[in-house]
């Protein structure tokens, strides 16, 4: 891969990883803004195969995303919503509940590639509408738990 001061990369050069999880899930990525040393924003490439997701049907409460799609075209599910999309969409995830939970699906027969943005948070809770889990994600914490959990505020806290 070529990078100019350690903050210029070319997606065509970079080593991508493979991920699968069961039959639904698979891309190849990069996380961009890692490599490059980013600081507030994170950014990753993902090129997703023929009838794949990369991920979960989710919603962010702390970061904001935006996805470009680069090659192909596939599905958006937005909230209760779906829509086509294809090369030079660009696509906004602010924060939110389920009615902005977001996946983009590989239902075409050739791969989808897609550049991500986020804004970095140093604390971050995801609901994921598919499964009813909640996630809190901050510093070493990565907790995933049944929305139907709930737990008073005061539990086990008064003797």
């Amino acid at each position: 891969m070529t990078v100019i001061n350690s903050k210029v990369a070319n997606i065509g050069e970079m080593k991508l990883e493979h991920f699968e999880k069961g039959d639904t899930f698979e891309s190849n990525s990069v996380r961009i803004g890692t490599l490059l040393g980013a600081k507030d924003l994170g950014y990753s490439y993902d090129v997703v195969p023929p009838g794949k997701r990369s991920c979960p049907f989710h919603s962010h409460r702390g970061e904001e995303e935006m996805f470009f799609i680069v090659k192909g075209s596939g599905t958006l599910r937005y909230g209760s919503e779906t829509r086509k999309i294809r090369e030079g969409d660009v696509i906004c995830c602010p924060t939110g509940g389920p009615e902005t939970a977001h996946q983009i699906v590989n239902d075409s027969d050739a791969d989808l590639a897609y550049l991500s943005v986020s804004t970095k948070m140093a604390a971050e809770v995801c609901e994921y509408p598919d499964s009813n889990k909640i996630g809190a994600y901050g510093g070493n914490l990565r907790h995933l738990t049944r929305i139907e959990h709930d737990l008073d505020y005061w539990t086990d806290e008064v003797p």
